[in-house]
C-alpha cells in the first residue's frame, strides 16, 4: 500500500484530529495530517487539533523515549553493583 492510499481515509477518520508520525528516525517528526494547508492560509480556516495533538504526541514520545533511556541506564547500573557486568 502505498502512503497516499492510506493517508485519504485515515484524514477521513481522524476528522481533523489525525497526526502524521514518521518512526525510525533519530529525532522525533510529528506533523499534523492535513499538510500545509496552504489553501486557507490567512482566511481565519485553520483548526488547530490536528497541530495541537502533533505536539503532544512529539512530547509523549520525546517522554517515553527518555524514560526507557533512564530505565536501561538503571538498569546497567543495578549489574554492575551485583557483578554481573565490569566497570566501564
Amino acid at each position: 500500500m502505498y502512503h497516499d492510499q492510506a493517508m485519504l481515509p485515515f484524514k477521513l477518520l481522524s476528522y481533523g484530529e489525525g497526526v502524521n508520525y514518521t518512526a525510525g528516525l533519530p529525532v522525533i517528526r510529528t506533523s499534523p495530517a492535513h499538510g500545509t494547508a496552504y489553501d486557507i492560509v490567512g482566511k481565519g480556516l485553520a483548526e488547530v487539533d490536528s497541530f495541537r495533538n502533533a505536539i503532544y504526541l512529539a512530547c509523549d514520545i520525546y517522554a517515553n523515549r527518555h524514560r526507557a533511556q533512564l530505565d536501561e541506564e538503571m538498569e546497567i547500573a543495578a549489574r554492575r553493583n551485583e557483578g554481573e557486568m565490569p566497570d566501564e
